[in-house]
């Protein structure tokens, strides 16, 4: 049985201890509430139209919306996958949508179009706009999502957009909280093996045997 050092060991233990925390955290608490969140996006397609959002709200994701284009202020191509590029519209607007309205009008498989389109009424569903943002630092930038509107109608030259589907919305905290129980699994076994480790490679301790005088003479010498 290997002896445990008493600072090491705390630490690891508490280690080990903040990972299971997280897998129970994941799995009683950011499962549910991500669950709740699918089932109430998965609704918002058969819900009513709304006017396209002032603020970003992802409770809004999938619902049909309108919103109005005064002018078109800029344009870009942004990757799409398998359909080429998106066509993607910064507008400047006046009605309830606030100040400003991104809108996707269609996608086209040529990396040079340049689409013609002034504006007007655009209804469409709600979605994510894309963010260059990378993993690691979403993890820590908690600024809420852009919203964009795709639109129903593509403008002239464009091929029709895609409907925005619930299944692009990733739930990983199943996977998440076995991660972490797994982590601490891992971690309990390693230090326990480098401990029996240690305990091998330590050099024996030899005892030696006390010394003895001189054997006395025999009796009656």
């Amino acid at each position: 049985m290997p002896r445990f050092p008493l600072i090491p060991t705390f630490i690891v233990g508490l280690a080990i201890a903040v990972m299971i925390a997280l897998g129970v955290w994941q799995l009683a608490i950011r499962l549910p509430q991500k669950e709740a969140q699918l089932a109430q996006l998965a609704a918002n397609p058969s819900l009513p139209e709304i006017a396209f959002p002032r603020f970003p709200d992802d409770s809004l994701l999938f619902r049909k919306a309108a919103g109005f284009c005064v002018q078109p202020v800029s344009s870009q191509l942004a990757g799409a996958g398998n359909a080429g590029f998106r066509f993607i519209v910064e507008c400047r607007t006046g009605g309830l949508e606030g100040p400003g309205m991104l809108v996707q009008l269609g996608t086209t498989r040529d990396p040079n179009a340049k689409p013609v389109w002034k504006g007007g009424e655009v209804h469409g569903r709600i979605s994510h706009a894309p963010d260059s943002r990378s993993m690691l630092a979403s993890l820590f930038d908690r600024t809420p999502k852009r919203l964009i509107l795709i639109a129903d109608t593509p403008a002239p030259g464009l091929t029709p957009n895609g409907t925005p589907d619930i299944s692009s919305v990733p739930n990983n905290h199943l996977a998440y909280g076995v991660q972490w129980f797994l982590f601490a699994l891992v971690a309990a076994v390693i230090y326990v093996l480098a401990l029996v480790w240690r305990e091998r490679a330590r050099p024996p301790i030899v005892t030696q045997a006390p010394a003895q005088g001189p054997t006395p003479p025999p009796a009656g010498s």
